[in-house]
């Protein structure tokens, strides 16, 4: 294990959460994800269930966790299913949790191995009135595999046809939007282990570098700390590439006068962190690149004001949007006369700046969360606001994520450099 153990404690008041919002004579029953093929005997690496390691913390295949509240064995009202170890496991692939470690892991008492859980099911689903079952609902998910959960649905829909079936996706959207303080700590190590990553590239960026070079520079810093690499896919465009949302190929090299644009953060214990910064090649801004820089740097603080409890997401874009024509005007992109005369839909203003603001962030680094619920004390946030003039091959956006705290927000990447005057002191430091 790369990061340090997990409170069990966590997980427990997570199921008691969970528990609290079912129907009487409920079973809720969640598996593990798929490890899913590549091509001939290539597999992808094994990603966790968010739901399953929110509710267990168990980072392992073949996982299955059943609950039945009102189950008349109080031995059955919890049950986690984990895989049994071969000898063939052991060598080809090491062992896997015993049910003492399971046990130690979870805060689960009855722990059966994975070959059990149809015949426990057969047992346990005729007692229940209700089953909840688990799929993916967010709203940006584009689903075209099926998972493991899918063909279960299908599985006991076919066996038990006469159950009343639950959605538990909004029920874990719900417990997830706001976090526990050890998750907030957890997220916090993934954004000090970001900073570690920044500041070692700050110093290695320069002309004729390659983007692809850069992430490696990270992706060894990261690893280095105990994080398992990237949150997701990481984002370095130089040039006219930072205009790219979502540029992944990271494969040009870097241009004196260019700016770089990196997207790129750590996960750590399965939580996510997602930073973004933009930095100039050649380590000095030109006046235009620290115009349009401290200009984004204007509408990142204006909307760390304005992501507050109350606020809702629909209201705080549009304000956002508000803070950012103001700045477009003062760059000259767009005319104050045009801006005050264009429509509601602000064409001119998404023109440069087409995309959200925030997103909750947690175990996805787009977390799951209740569409349009006010934000709240505890949820966590990135911030990032963004400027990209196609025109001058000029992307920029500046990204943190803070908790919102009840008077104030509190800043996890506080630390990480942010300022155009930092900035250059530590890209010339070693030069």
């Amino acid at each position: 294990m790369r990061y340090d153990p997990i409170d069990p404690q966590l997980f427990i008041r997570n199921r008691e959460k969970l528990r609290a919002q079912l129907k009487p004579n409920s079973i809720v029953i969640v598996l593990a994800n798929d490890i899913y093929p590549t091509n001939a005997d290539g597999t992808m690496a094994f990603k966790q269930n968010a739901d399953l390691f929110y509710l267990t913390g168990v980072d392992q295949e073949d996982t299955m966790l059943v609950l039945m509240p009102d189950a008349k064995d109080p031995k059955e009202r919890e049950i986690l299913f984990v895989k049994e170890t071969s000898e063939h496991i052991a060598i080809w692939e090491g062992e896997k949790l015993t049910k003492e470690q399971a046990k130690a892991a979870t805060g689960i008492e009855r722990i059966e191995w994975a070959h059990s859980f149809e015949s426990w099911l057969h047992r346990l689903i005729p007692q229940a009135d209700n089953i909840y079952l688990t799929t993916n609902e967010h709203l940006r998910a584009v689903v075209v595999v099926e998972t493991a959960n899918d063909r279960f649905i299908k599985k006991c829909q076919a066996r038990y046809p006469l159950h009343r079936y639950e959605r538990l996706a909004p029920l874990m959207h719900r417990l997830r939007i706001t976090k526990d303080p050890v998750e907030v700590d957890i997220i916090q190590k993934a954004c000090k282990i970001t900073e570690a990553g920044f500041r070692r590239l700050l110093g290695f960026v320069k002309p004729g570098v390659g983007e692809w070079e850069v992430e490696a520079e990270l992706l060894h810093e990261f690893v280095r700390q105990g994080s398992r690499g990237f949150a997701y896919g990481p984002i370095i465009g130089s040039g006219k590439n930072a205009c790219v949302l979502h540029y992944v190929e990271n494969d040009k090299i870097c241009q004196d006068g260019d700016m770089l644009l990196l997207d790129v953060a750590a996960e750590y214990a399965g939580w996510a962190s997602d930073l973004t910064r933009t930095i100039p090649v050649n380590g000095r801004f030109t006046a235009r690149q620290k115009e349009v820089y401290n200009s984004v740097l204007r509408v990142f603080r204006g909307a760390n004001e304005i992501l507050r409890p109350g606020n809702t997401p629909l209201e705080y874009q549009k304000q956002v949007i508000e803070l950012m024509e103001a700045e477009l005007v003062r760059l000259g992109l767009i005319g104050a006369k045009e801006a005050k005369e264009q429509g509601p839909d602000k064409h001119l203003v998404k023109k440069y700046f087409m995309h959200g603001t925030s997103h909750h962030m947690g175990l996805d680094v787009h977390d799951v969360a209740p569409p349009h619920e006010p934000y709240a004390e505890g949820m966590v946030f990135t911030i990032e606001p963004g400027i990209y003039i196609r025109e001058e091959g000029l992307g920029i956006r500046i990204e943190n994520d803070v908790v919102i705290g009840k008077t104030s927000n509190f800043d996890l990447m506080k630390d990480i450099p942010i300022e155009v005057e930092e900035i250059e002191e530590l890209m010339n430091a070693k030069r």
